[in-house]
């Protein structure tokens, strides 16, 4: 991926995060014993939906899905007891704003840690990368060139490397508003 593609992935996550630093939110959630507990939703205060899921006893589960301000969805975050646990899967801001781009990753998690294929896209719908990992590890590395040309395996072990750190950044963006706008269970 050319450095204009990974900087306009990143920074719809870091608009995302900075918007939402900036935003006033409304927070939809219960709590139980003191902690989260039930249906979770994160609403702008004019009641746009920005993050929908729910948490048992305090801890993230089943999917948690994340929209732009405009409701273009940006990712879907599958969890079990705080972890990632299934298919995650992000897309590349839209041609408007309130329609996903094209898909960006998906990518298989257990235990959170990937597990399985992991595939990326570049923002033109052209296949970026095919990995496979078994717990954490990288097993398989494929990746190619904006215009298809194979990668050597070498160069696609490197890009993974590089790949693990940005969706790991990405993850932690989206999850850090929602860690920072939990319901109040004083």
């Amino acid at each position: 991926m050319g450095p204009g593609k990974t900087l306009a992935g990143g920074l719809l996550f870091a608009s995302f995060a900075t918007v939402a630093a900036a935003q006033s939110f409304e927070v939809v959630g219960s709590c139980r014993e003191g902690l989260p507990n039930g249906a979770y939703e994160l609403r702008t205060t004019d009641g746009r939906l920005r993050a929908v899921g729910a948490f048992a006893h305090g801890k993230k589960t089943g999917t948690f899905i994340f929209w732009t301000t405009n409701g273009a969805r940006v990712a879907v975050i599958p969890f079990e007891e705080d972890a990632r646990k299934g298919t995650v899967a992000v897309w590349y801001p839209g041609d408007r704003d309130w329609i996903e781009g094209r898909r960006k990753l998906e990518a298989r998690y257990v235990d959170d840690r990937r597990h399985g294929l992991t595939r990326s896209w570049y923002a033109t719908g052209a296949q970026r990368s095919e990995y496979r990992y078994e717990h954490g590890r990288l097993i398989e590395a494929r990746a190619w060139s904006e215009t298809g040309r194979a990668l050597p395996e070498a160069e696609a072990r490197e890009q993974a490397l590089r790949d693990i750190e940005s969706d790991q950044s990405v993850m932690d963006t989206l999850v850090g508003v929602l860690d920072d706008h939990l319901p109040r269970c004083d």
